[in-house]
């Protein structure tokens, strides 16, 4: 497994992280038993990065993360890091009321995490989306009093536009960004990637297949549950799904002629796009884990990635990549 660092004062990390939040939610039902046996496979593998958030479906993904720490190897629990999102306000329904980022919330939020993981310390902590009532600079002291104190190791953002990432890197020194960025997921590129790129930021990108939508696995004929995202997902609704799975057929006619599959191509796309950006996979089981993994051994030569620009041009997508009401909270947007 090749390895990297996230920014200049991050820890290092595998090339490839695991996202772990849909094996508790947001995506239907999950085998938690394949969960945790998806999970030893990757830190066999030497996958050390795994990320959750509290709030996935209220804690359940920490605990599940912690049950799998506690079962795994010695050895391979040592090279585990967790980076965990904060800050989203839940209720019993599993409706969400809006972010916390005082900075005794963010003290009690990581108190509870602590527990749940089982763990000592958080290696990144990050709110998940910037409290509107709340300065940048008074979350992040307070994650920097934690690590002070020996609770988290470094500080990380989520979903933040370039002035935020300037005050909160004045702040304290940040690891990384945690952000959508994807072939149909390219807004980063513009002022995002470069500010963080100036200030020795690194960016761990979720969402690398949007969601499956860029997986080749989804088809037209998806049903879904009311409980699953992407039943309201703009890029899942009607025309918008139909030509976003025509960027997808042109992707496998290139994935095809490479002998790798249509993840694998798309994977390989994000990891093309510099060692300081690392992937987070979201597989579920086993199969999607080793299928992710293999991204790592293909290469993309300039005529494939120059095949990958013209079948999947910036902005091709059709939809929003979050709801309306999801998208005003997102200062990366803005």
């Amino acid at each position: 497994m090749r390895t990297t660092t996230l920014g200049t004062t991050g820890p290092q990390v595998s090339a490839l992280g695991l996202g772990c939040m849909g094996m508790s939610a947001l995506y239907g039902e999950a085998d938690r038993a394949e969960s945790v046996a998806t999970i030893h496979a990757a830190l066999d593998a030497g996958v050390t990065l795994l990320d959750t958030g509290d709030f996935y479906a209220m804690g359940h993904n920490e605990m599940l993360i912690g049950e799998a720490l506690r079962a795994a190897p010695a050895a391979a629990r040592e090279k585990a890091r967790v980076s965990v999102k904060f800050g989203a306000l839940r209720d019993p329904e599993g409706g969400w009321s809006g972010y916390d980022g005082r900075p005794a919330a963010v003290k009690n939020f990581a108190a509870y995490s602590l527990q749940r993981l089982g763990v000592d310390h958080i290696d990144v902590y990050r709110i998940a989306r910037l409290d509107p009532d709340v300065p940048i600079e008074e979350t992040v002291g307070a994650i920097a009093e934690l690590i002070e104190k020996g609770y988290v190791r470094h500080v990380g953002l989520s979903e933040v536009g370039a002035d935020t990432i300037r005050r909160a890197a004045a702040t304290a020194p940040v690891s990384d960004l945690q952000i959508e960025y994807s072939l149909i997921s390219r807004g980063i590129e513009q002022e995002i990637l470069p500010t963080l790129r100036e200030l020795g930021i690194g960016v761990t990108a979720y969402g690398v297949l949007s969601r499956g939508l860029i997986s080749g696995h989804f088809g037209a004929d998806r049903q879904l549950s009311a409980t699953d995202f992407r039943a309201h997902s703009p890029r899942f609704q009607g025309e918008n799904l139909q030509h976003n799975l025509t960027l997808v057929e042109a992707l496998r006619k290139i994935a095809e002629q490479k002998g790798v599959s249509v993840a694998q191509l798309a994977i390989a796309w994000v990891l093309s796009r510099g060692t300081d950006i690392v992937p987070l996979i979201g597989a579920r089981t086993r199969e999607r884990l080793g299928e992710s993994l293999g991204a790592l051994d293909v290469t993309l030569e300039a005529a494939d990635l120059a095949a990958i620009e013209e079948a999947v041009p910036a902005d091709a997508a059709a939809g929003d990549r979050y709801p309306s009401a999801q998208m005003a909270h997102l200062d990366s947007e803005r």
